[in-house]
């Protein structure tokens, strides 16, 4: 099979450019979903910056493994989502955060089985979420805080930009599209989109 060419160089994953605010909060909510799993081992597919598998090396005893397409990104492996070099139920933990969109859709659900097959357990993904937001974050002294956020559903029609194929919430990629085909392979543990990364669209997948 094919190996895909890598989109961005290195220089693509700087502060503020890639590590913005959102992207730290991210950062947070993808290491709170791994971390309540318990997994003694992770496969981290595409490295970014390596944020979450730093954390994880220094500060758990987790055995983080990464792969990525990219040799300048310096993973564990290089290699390809579509075709693991690993063997069946490798790691209790298989993740891919913000990886499946850099792929032209039609090799969505290879990716899945690919993901599927590696992971003994669980696979938690994110996803860009298409849609200007409406937010509301209320306060007052000695009132639990309550944030309130909603997605505007606009139908545009997705052109790729030359990193991503497609985007849930564009036209043809509704989230029910894309719920219903993640449940032909995993129950759906959870799935939301954060408050303060609402670009980013979360799932907890388990192996049916």
């Amino acid at each position: 099979m094919k190996q895909d060419k890598k989109q961005v160089s290195v220089s693509h994953y700087k502060f503020r450019h890639y590590d913005n605010l959102e992207r730290f909060a991210s950062y947070w909510h993808q290491l709170d979903l791994i971390l309540a799993e318990e997994p003694a081992s992770v496969l981290e597919i595409g490295v970014g910056t390596k944020v979450m598998s730093n954390y994880l090396k220094s500060n758990t005893g987790i055995l983080n493994t990464s792969l990525d397409i990219a040799s300048d990104l310096s993973p564990d492996y290089l290699g390809d989502v579509k075709a693991l070099p690993f063997a069946d139920n490798s790691y209790d933990l298989v993740c891919a955060f913000e990886v499946l969109e850099h792929l032209p859709f039609d090799q969505f659900e290879n990716c899945l089985k690919e993901l599927k097959r590696v992971s003994k357990k669980v696979v938690v993904l994110s996803l860009p979420h298409f849609g200007p937001i409406i937010k509301f974050d209320f306060k007052f002294p000695f009132v639990k805080e309550k944030k309130i956020m909603m997605k505007i559903p606009i139908s545009k029609v997705h052109k790729f930009n030359g990193q991503h194929y497609w985007e849930i919430g564009k036209k043809e990629f509704s989230l029910k599209k894309i719920l219903n085909i993640l449940r032909q392979y995993f129950i759906v543990s959870k799935q939301f989109v954060a408050f303060d990364s609402p670009y980013h669209h979360f799932f907890v997948l388990i192996k049916k």
